[in-house]
This record gives C-alpha cells, structure tokens and sequence, in this order.
C-alpha cells in the first residue's frame, strides 16, 4: 500500500526533473560543448606531439615532464603572478575610487562618467600603441609627470626592472568598466545608514570604512574573480608593447602559449602549460571563494 501511494508521488517529482532539465538544456548543451568539451580536449592534447597539421602522437606525460625542467616556462609562471598580485589588488582599488568619483553629486558628472570608461571600451591594439608613446623614455607623458617631482626619467620598457610594474599601470586604464559596476553597488546602498552614521557623529573616513566597504565586498568578490582570469591571461600588451621582453621580463604565460603554438610550432606543448595555467586559475579561484565566508558581507546589519 505504502509503494503505492508513492509511485504518483516519485513519477510527479520524475516528470518535473524532466522538465526542469528540458527548459535548461540550452544553456546545458552549451555549457558541456563550449567548455567542458574544449577543457577535456585540451588535456588530452597536452599528451600529445602535434604541430597543428598532421595527426597528433600520443606521448602521454613528456610534455608535462618538459615543462618542469623548462626555466622559461617558470620564468613566464613567475611574471603572470607577480602581475595578478599586484593588477588585481591595484584594479579594486582604482575601481573603487572611480566608483566613488562618479558617485558625486555634480551637474557635470555624467560626463566624467563616459571619460573614465572610454579606455576600457577602447581597441586593445589602439590603447597600447597610445600607451607605448604615453611610456617613452624620452617624451613620454609618464616621464614629463614624473620630472615636476624631479624623479630621473625611467626607461619603462626597456629596462627589465620596471617593464612588470609598467604592464600592471597599463592594465590600470580598464578600470573604468568595474568601476561603473561598483558605482552600482554604492548606489544600493541605503542612504538612511550614511545618516544614521552621521547623527552618531561618524565622519566621511568612519562611514566608508564601516559601511560602504562592507557593503561593497560582494562586488568586491566578483572582481577578484574576474581580475583572477584577466590577469593569468594577460597577452595584448605584452604582445603589442614590449614582445615579451627585455630579458624576458614580461613573458607571461600567455604569451608564451602563443609563442609555442604559433611560432614554434608546438601545440601540444602549448596545451600542457595553458591545462597547468587553468588548474591554478582553478586553485586560486577555490581558495578566494572559500576565504570569502570570513570577509564577505552579504547583509545589511
């Protein structure tokens, strides 16, 4: 009797899984044809020896073998996060102060609004080739600034000490689109908390450092995500600005997929470094997301 009464009940639950499946089979298809498929293949073509034409030959883990004698590769792993430590970190916080620029109460703010997020809509291509004379040794803007402070003019990239640190300042002109997504966020803030802060005789310091960060951290969270995979991919600028170089010095892992892959022919290669690249862009990833139960605030007390 009781098997009974609880075969409408399983077919009913049976027959809504189904549904539920079918309506989200789109985005399902999508998801296991355009990234888990390509994630596994990948994989499998990091076990392999092929140069692009041809068949590929199954070596199994040489390629990884390789990769852990390969002083370049290290170097280029090196770069990559050295770059994410600082761009990432660097990006919030210009993003943020963007946001709270834009959030001002002027006539004219709209304006300074569609000014700070022209460069992170502008060409890749066009942004660095402006960039490259904004960084010259000799004219460049940078310098001009710079010698009102009666700094030394700096060779940005071309001298291997300060060519990371002038890729992470390039990167630092995207800012703009998080920056709206973070004035986003501030404009969900309730105003009645900035006023009750205020009749407690908070000033503007206390109340960003006790309301508006707070309420800021999941935008926050999303960001370091997002910055994560932007930044273990970064190529264009290094591509365009400076090749990789001086001494190697701006080979970012990226960069030197594309150089294995399509200069030299090595695309098994290239496929084993960019699978240990998306297993620590995974590692990274898990880690932030765990640590953000300790620092994220998703509630309004």
């Amino acid at each position: 009797m009781l098997a009974q009464n609880l075969r409408p009940a399983f077919r009913s639950k049976f027959r809504n899984l189904l549904f539920g499946l079918l309506f989200i089979s789109p985005w399902l298809i999508g998801f296991l044809l355009f990234l888990v498929y390509p994630v596994l293949s990948n994989f499998h073509l990091g076990m392999t020896d092929y140069s692009g034409f041809g068949d590929p030959r199954w070596i199994g883990w040489a390629n990884y073998e390789e990769l852990f004698h390969d002083t370049l590769f290290w170097k280029s792993l090196y770069n990559t996060l050295y770059y994410v430590a600082l761009a990432v970190p660097l990006g919030v916080a210009v993003a943020i102060a963007l946001a709270l620029a834009m959030h001002q109460r002027l006539r004219e703010v709209n304006l300074y609004r569609a000014l700070l997020y022209i460069p992170s809509v502008a060409p890749a291509f066009a942004l660095s080739m402006m960039l490259i004379w904004m960084l010259n040794p000799r004219y460049g803007l940078f310098n001009y600034l710079l010698s009102f402070l009666h700094i030394p003019a700096i060779d940005w990239l071309g001298d291997a000490r300060w060519s990371k640190l002038a890729i992470v300042l390039v990167a630092q002109f995207g800012a703009g689109q998080f920056g709206l997504i973070f004035l986003a966020a501030l404009r969900s803030i309730p105003s009645r908390l900035y006023d009750a802060a205020s009749l407690d005789g908070a000033g503007r310091l206390r109340q960003f450092w006790h309301i508006t960060l707070p309420l800021l951290t999941p935008t926050i969270l999303y960001d370091l995500i997002i910055g994560l995979g932007l930044g273990l991919q970064v190529f264009v600028p290094a591509y365009i600005m400076t090749g990789g170089g001086p001494l190697n010095s701006t080979m970012f892992t990226a960069l030197y997929i594309y150089k294995n892959a399509f200069e030299y022919s090595r695309v098994g290669f290239a496929a084993a470094i960019s699978g240990i690249l998306f297993l620590i862009n995974t590692a990274i990833a898990v880690m932030i997301f765990w640590s953000s139960k300790y620092w994220v605030n998703y509630h309004l007390e």
